[in-house]
């Protein structure tokens, strides 16, 4: 029998503290989430490798290393309210559930976010919501956010996503730098109008979807990347 406990205590070692995750309490609760109940079925032994895998959708459940790096990244604390964009299986809700007061979470694709939410209610995370929208335009109802994380990549950073945060809150989220290139950027609201952007590395996401992100049709842009980058 496949022994996961074993699995989840070697991606901690070896692909997460000895990779620079240094905060005990995202290593805690990396530990404490079991990431093969979030793969799809037939994926389960491969749920500890640091890699992406494929979920429903065309969609991917990020490599548990960039779920522990941007969840280090945002530094949340125990009370805090966190929204993640691009839900999709649910992990990294479950994982930031284990951090923060209140997660709220944005997915896309409708049967996504009935599975994750069935999910996360399985393990009796309560603390957690989960949207089916635009994630690009955030959550407005549930704003503002003490920290937000984009688990896929956009153009450019959304304005409503900005404007969400509260002062001194913190946005992590991959941004196209060039051609088939994204950065990880974290955004940090100093003021009430007033952002501080920092570059984190390169990573490579699967393309946000939405209003302030990329067209449906990844050959063309939307309106809004028409705006952002003119010709």
């Amino acid at each position: 029998m496949f022994d996961y406990d074993y699995a989840r205590y070697e991606m901690i070692e070896l692909h997460l503290a000895r990779r620079g995750i240094k905060d005990t309490r995202v290593l805690k609760a990396m530990w404490l989430v079991p990431r093969e109940a979030f793969v799809e079925h037939g994926f389960e032994a491969f749920a500890y490798e640091d890699s992406a895998l494929p979920i429903a959708e065309g969609q991917t459940i990020s490599q548990p290393y960039i779920v522990a790096r941007m969840a280090e990244a945002v530094e949340i604390e125990g009370t805090d309210s966190v929204l993640e964009v691009g839900a999709g299986s649910g992990y990294a809700c479950a994982v930031l559930s284990h951090l923060a007061g209140q997660v709220s979470g944005i997915e896309r694709h409708a049967a996504l976010a009935a599975r994750a939410t069935e999910r996360l209610s399985a393990l009796g995370r309560r603390n957690v919501e989960i949207l089916t929208g635009d994630g690009t335009k955030g959550w407005p109802e549930k704003a503002p956010f003490d920290a937000i994380i984009v688990s896929a990549g956009v153009p450019a950073v959304p304005t409503s996503l900005k404007d969400q945060l509260k002062v001194g809150g913190r946005l992590v989220i991959p941004v196209e730098h060039e051609e088939r290139s994204q950065r990880l950027i974290r955004v940090t609201r100093v003021a009430a109008n007033r952002y501080e952007e920092e570059d984190l590395g390169g990573v490579l996401f699967v393309p946000l979807i939405g209003e302030e992100g990329w067209s449906e049709d990844p050959g063309h842009t939307n309106l809004y990347i028409r705006k952002a980058f003119p010709s």
